[in-house]
């Protein structure tokens, strides 16, 4: 009796130590978008085969995806500063590993957006070289289902190579809805070729391959600049690489010694454009010392309004957040290159 007692006793120690166990490091199929760092620009970017050396920083600022937990998810409840997102909100119908792929894209396309406008400011040449259509998802009645990947870059379509994927769609409708297409494409920079037949597009009377793509795009200066973010993706380092690369390529010294922040999505015109998690952005700035943020001022139109009533743009949301953690860092609107230069320049005579 005494041995069944002690026994029970191990058991029920396992059982709970299981459970706490458990509770701290059992996935949920949740995720937490917490804040994530604000990283000097200039030891991503080389111009002329140099980094900036100029004193003060220009971050990027990042979000953290990590998965949540029971006791992360409990913890998280009530902080402004971390939201819950499913698997599906967050990635839609990619696994993790096609979700960060594309996530990638958006980054490499962000720092080609970022060596356009850069240089166009700056009036230095430039050449854009096309390279083929960006797989970004592939349907379910794909022929190329197994044979594609998210990723992948197709270079020609039975030997015909285009200039952009218009010109591609475009061939594509003109082959007959029977016939089998052979492309050509390149998966981490190895060439491959696949055949497959057509499929009927959604809602629509057209056949296709049954892939959602866009233009894939390599943009090269003179002085050359190379851009590496490493494993840093999606596009709302735009603008803070625009600063960077243009401070170098027009020997500009918009720093002037400060830690300067910010986020934003960049056009090649120079636009900038609305990011998500900016509240965790102006959080990581300030935490790293940053006195000036830049928030795209995103307009909100009747559009927006009219789906999304509660809408509020991305310079309100740093204001609010800014405001949350008492932060002594100025958060400044802009709509475009030209605002946070100006911006720069006259503060900097004023420092």
């Amino acid at each position: 009796m005494k041995f069944n007692k002690t026994r029970n006793k191990i058991f029920g120690a396992i059982f709970i130590f299981i459970v706490v166990v458990a509770f701290f490091i059992m996935p949920t199929g949740y995720y937490l978008e917490v804040p994530g760092t604000a990283e000097d620009t200039s030891q991503f970017v080389k111009v002329d085969g140099k980094h900036d050396k100029k004193k003060g920083n220009l971050l990027l600022t990042t979000v953290g995806i990590v998965s949540g937990t029971p006791f992360t998810l409990l913890k998280s409840l009530g902080n402004n500063f971390e939201t819950i997102y499913s698997q599906q909100d967050l990635m839609g119908d990619e696994n993790s590993q096609e979700y960060f792929r594309v996530q990638q894209y958006y980054m490499k396309s962000a720092t080609n957006n970022a060596i356009q406008a850069a240089y166009s400011k700056a009036d230095k040449p430039f050449t854009k070289k096309y390279l083929g259509v960006y797989v970004m998802d592939i349907l379910d009645n794909s022929d190329f289902k197994k044979k594609l990947e998210i990723g992948d870059t197709i270079t020609s379509i039975n030997g015909y190579h285009f200039n952009n994927a218009d010109q591609f769609i475009k061939y594509v409708k003109k082959q007959d809805k029977k016939s089998i297409v052979k492309i050509s494409f390149l998966r981490d920079g190895k060439k491959k070729t696949a055949s497959g037949k057509l499929v009927k597009l959604a809602n629509t009377k057209r056949f296709g391959l049954g892939i959602t793509l866009t233009d894939n795009t390599e943009a090269k200066g003179n002085p050359a600049t190379k851009i590496n973010a490493g494993d840093i993706g999606g596009p709302s380092a735009g603008l803070m690489f625009t600063l960077q690369v243009y401070s170098q390529v027009a020997n500009k010294d918009l720093k002037a010694g400060r830690t300067i922040a910010g986020t934003g999505t960049i056009d090649p015109d120079g636009t900038v454009g609305p990011i998500g998690g900016i509240e965790k952005k102006v959080y990581a700035a300030s935490e790293e010392g940053a006195t000036i943020f830049f928030a795209p001022d995103d307009p909100v139109t009747k559009e927006i309004k009219k789906y999304e009533p509660n809408y509020v743009n991305n310079y309100h949301l740093a204001l609010r957040a800014a405001k949350k953690i008492h932060t002594k860092m100025k958060i400044v609107p802009v709509k475009n290159l030209n605002d946070a230069i100006n911006y720069l320049e006259k503060t900097k005579q004023s420092k």
